[in-house]
């Protein structure tokens, strides 16, 4: 097959995002190697799974118009189901299989019941009900202690595969153990790889352009005889289900999962829509650079602004700017910058000068 099938016809149209695309690719492809370590990993980890639920967030805000604050209520959905399941089952690939069937099960549910009966609200009262029911589903998950853990969460065993006790080489490769870590993070990359290149093939297929049609213009596609409320809800049925699936390979990540860890309101905001709008609506790229943008400044910029605390100590008023608790006020500026001089986002900008990349 070649490159132009495999990107589903939707090459990068520019030079320096292509070239930003397989430096990213490659990075994370080769984690383990090139960033030893077991934060780096974590972060490693951390980025392919924001890479789906952001680009699944895309297709309903990017490709559908769809301005809905519901999706990490779905992201928590799948890191519950394997929670459960690997709690109150025999820990082991049937577990595992059940609790992302079972969390499918109910996102497709949800995701349905919310297009088909609030979609026909305006925008801002359908933006308004999936707020309510995502706090709703927070309130919930807290106090279900029996079923959830409550606050404290469900911390459980995997199977042996996808612990570290497990070796997969008696010595090392590259310089790297390779244990059950290494197994667990290739699982999370090639997951997020297909389904990545699944949701490319969607959104390039007729359905996805009948999504962007009603996006431009509703009343015009709506005339043409497509049916608003059936895309819209088919859009947001698979953005769920590409969201509970990003949540269940976060289960497995953490071996854990509570309310703040898959669930909260700050997962939404600062991280789920901030990486779609950073990165650029409507491109599905676009959320793969901000997620990797947004996790990497999450991990390390507070340590980088300690970093130059100390190199400008001694000097006026520099060592206070870069102190690290400062570091979320650097991170709104960041986005304040981005948003400025990127409107379109980056990627959206990027592709509008291809002749001036190279």
């Amino acid at each position: 097959m070649t490159l132009d099938g495999i990107l589903s016809g939707d090459r990068p149209r520019s030079r320096v995002l292509s070239v930003l695309l397989v430096a990213g690719f490659l990075a994370l492809l080769g984690a383990p190697f090139l960033f030893p370590g077991t934060k780096a990993l974590g972060v490693a980890e951390r980025i392919c799974i924001f890479i789906v639920l952001a680009a699944s967030y895309d297709i309903v805000l990017g490709y559908t118009g769809i301005v809905s604050f519901a999706h990490a209520m779905f992201f928590g959905i799948g890191a519950y189901g394997e929670a459960i399941a690997l709690t109150t089952l025999p820990v082991g690939w049937g577990a595992i299989l059940f609790g992302v069937v079972a969390a499918l099960a109910v996102s497709a549910v949800l995701a349905t019941a919310i297009g088909f009966v609030s979609l026909r609200l305006r925008a801002l009262y359908f933006s308004m009900m999936t707020l309510a029911l995502a706090s709703f589903a927070l309130i919930m998950a807290t106090q279900l202690r029996d079923l959830t853990g409550g606050e404290d969460g469900l911390t459980f065993s995997l199977p042996r595969v996808l612990t570290p006790a497990f070796r997969l080489l008696d010595g090392p490769l590259l310089g790297v153990r390779m244990d059950g870590r290494i197994v667990t993070y290739y699982l999370v990359f090639l997951a997020t790889t297909l389904l990545f290149l699944l949701m490319l093939r969607i959104v390039n297929s007729p359905f996805g352009r009948v999504l962007q049609a009603i996006r431009e213009n509703e009343f015009r596609a709506q005339a043409l005889g497509f049916s608003i409320v059936l895309h819209r809800t088919l859009a947001g049925v698979i953005g769920a289900l590409m969201a509970t699936l990003a949540g269940a390979m976060l289960a497995l990540v953490l071996r854990y999962n509570g309310p703040s860890a898959s669930m909260s309101f700050e997962i939404m905001v600062d991280s789920i829509l901030l990486m779609t709008v950073i990165g650029g609506m409507g491109t599905l790229y676009g959320p793969m650079l901000g997620a990797i943008i947004i996790v990497l400044a999450q991990y390390y910029l507070q340590p980088g602004m300690a970093v130059l605390s100390g190199m400008f100590a001694g000097l006026p008023v520099l060592p206070r700017l870069f102190d690290p608790d400062r570091w979320l006020l650097w991170m709104g500026g960041l986005f304040v910058v981005i948003v400025y001089f990127f409107p379109t986002g980056i990627v959206g900008r990027l592709r509008e000068r291809p002749a001036n990349d190279g």
